[in-house]
């Protein structure tokens, strides 16, 4: 995870996209509560090393973002853990019920406009 890049490089080959802001990376969100989804363009990378990879590849951070809040862990030294551990029980099927929202969500995004699709669903509560 920590070093995306690695994998967007070679898809951008693969596929010829030369215009970035139709590059929409997927990606774990600790400032986001859990189960909410959120739509970005550009920004910080707020400590992600994997956006990090991926904006050393790419040589700039303005690319598209599908945040997928976790939440953040009692206190800062379980971050790792949260982050890495696979979920159980109750955190596990919240995060399934999540995954499947953002697949509804990039099918939104492409049958709306990045701007459409952010509004659509950055408004909506999960």
């Amino acid at each position: 995870m920590n070093v995306s890049g690695e994998a967007v490089g070679p898809l951008l080959t693969r596929t010829s996209l030369e215009d970035l802001t139709h590059l929409v990376v997927v990606h774990d969100e600790l400032d986001l509560e859990p189960g909410r989804l959120q739509f970005k363009m550009g920004g910080g990378l707020a400590g992600h090393n994997g956006l990090r990879s991926i904006a050393g590849v790419l040589g700039t951070q303005d690319f598209g973002r599908l945040r997928i809040g976790i939440g953040r862990p009692a206190t800062k030294e379980q971050v790792t853990d949260w982050v890495l551990k696979r979920p159980t029980g109750e955190r596990k099927r919240e995060l399934e019920a999540t995954v499947s929202a953002a697949a509804d969500a990039l099918a939104v995004l492409i049958d709306q406009s990045f701007d459409e699709a952010q509004r659509t669903i950055n408004g909506a509560r999960g």
